[in-house]
């Protein structure tokens, strides 16, 4: 991923420092059960945790000869370890050491957007306990429906995100497994005790039955998370973005002193942090297909899932971070016009209440399709703006005669929308 959008921490897990390293650790903890089960010397295991190095320039070097990462890897290794790197990778394959790598990686970035996660929690709470009880406007297909408050909203993002926690935790439980199987996942070369010694020692579970791979179904199920949390940064993003359209401006993206928002207007202030995730959400939903894809492998291999993989683990799990932070920054700085809010909640002569007196003229004995008829009949006159729809049903004789002006009056308090916003709040944050 490019810088712009990449934070360091997330972006180390990928470099190759980090990724050789693990591979290094992978053989070496698999040296010690070896050397448990007397199939290599004891010391020899001691030799590869003491002289044990590796240098990234030397590996690429010897793999534009050898055309093989890992074997140019136990090459440089064996350059420092001495006769004893004979004993390395004993009874092993490539893809125990580069899917055990990845597992550890994938392992290492979902810790991070755990974290980015209870952040963005913190502040969504803080946030919707500000705005408990600001009422503003809900809206259905885009249109005026009835009252709701920004607290709701904050706090149905709450809910969504927390749920999105899980998802990712159990995602980090099914992606953190271990394979040291050999070939064709046998166990035919190597015990099974040295897979479960790496296991513990790399904080992953052993892998139940793999072939010659970890079964890609697990990293189709981690990314389809990430995919699904990425949905969930993209919906509030569209919502900022909504309520900050001028017609709108109920919410902005806080703008800092000195920023620009057009080269050509002056006057522009676009909300172009929640476009910016839009479009990054539209990418990390983008690689679950070819994750998805890469579970149907030839047999017990193939290594078509492997450049998918390349690109695809530090893209993904890189971008959603940067997503994720993003995001929290916007919702702790989100400037909201409490003018506006009230503009927009009574700038329809009241048609957001024609509801309530349709149940109420049901209840006093008129069916429901006459009520929807004659509520319906007086709210179309407002909607073309010929006066409020209170008045409005004040004047028809068939709305007085079941219901008093002063029944009437009382159905339009906007107190009614919000008496259960409590039992919400208790419901999502306990």
């Amino acid at each position: 991923m490019i810088p712009r959008y990449a934070r360091p921490e997330m972006v180390k897990i990928w470099e190759p420092e980090n990724k050789f390293r693990i591979w290094f650790e992978i053989e070496a903890h698999a040296c010690d059960a070896q050397a448990e089960l007397g199939v290599i010397p004891k010391s020899a295991a001691e030799t590869v945790w003491k002289l044990g190095q590796f240098e990234v320039d030397r590996i690429d070097e010897i793999e534009r000869e050898v055309k093989h990462d890992v074997i140019a890897f136990l090459t440089n290794l064996a350059e420092h370890v001495g006769p004893d790197a004979r004993f390395v990778h004993q009874g092993m394959t490539s893809s125990d050491v580069l899917d055990t790598c990845l597992s550890v990686q994938l392992v290492q970035a979902t810790d991070i957007l755990l974290a980015d996660i209870d952040t963005l929690l913190d502040v969504l709470k803080r946030r919707a306990y500000e705005h408990k009880m600001t009422v503003c406007m809900g809206r259905s297909h885009g249109i005026h429906a009835e009252p709701t408050t920004m607290g709701l909203k904050f706090a149905g993002a709450y809910a969504e995100f927390d749920r999105n926690r899980n998802r990712l935790k159990e995602a980090r439980k099914e992606i953190a497994t271990c394979a040291i199987s050999g070939a064709v996942g046998t166990f035919a070369n190597i015990d099974p005790a040295v897979e479960v010694h790496v296991a513990k020692a790399l904080g992953l579970e052993a892998e139940p039955i793999s072939t010659q791979v970890i079964p890609r179904d697990r990293h189709a199920a981690y990314f389809a998370a990430l995919g699904v949390i990425a949905s969930s940064i993209e919906r509030i993003a569209t919502e900022v973005r909504h309520m900050q359209r001028t017609e709108v401006r109920e919410a902005e993206e806080y703008f800092s002193p000195g920023q620009k928002g057009s080269s050509a207007m002056p006057h522009k202030r676009n909300p172009v942090l929640t476009e910016n995730l839009t479009g990054l959400a539209r990418l990390v939903r983008g690689f679950t297909i070819p994750a998805m894809e890469n579970v149907a492998l030839w047999h017990e291999r193939d290594i078509s899932h492997s450049s998918v993989e390349r690109m695809i683990g530090p893209d993904a799990t890189v971008t959603l971070d940067f997503a994720l932070v993003r995001l929290t920054g916007v919702i702790d700085k989100l400037v909201l016009y409490p003018d506006a809010i009230e503009r927009n909640l009574n700038g329809m002569g009241g048609l957001v209440f024609s509801q309530r007196v349709l149940l109420a003229l049901t209840q006093a004995g008129v069916s429901r399709e006459d009520s929807y008829r004659i509520v319906q009949r007086n709210a179309m006159e407002v909607w073309d703006g010929k006066g409020d729809l209170l008045s409005r049903l004040k004047a028809d004789s068939e709305v007085t005669d079941k219901v008093s002006e002063d029944a009437l009056s009382q159905l339009f308090a906007m107190e009614y929308h919000t008496k259960h916003v409590d039992t919400i709040f208790k419901r999502v944050f306990g």
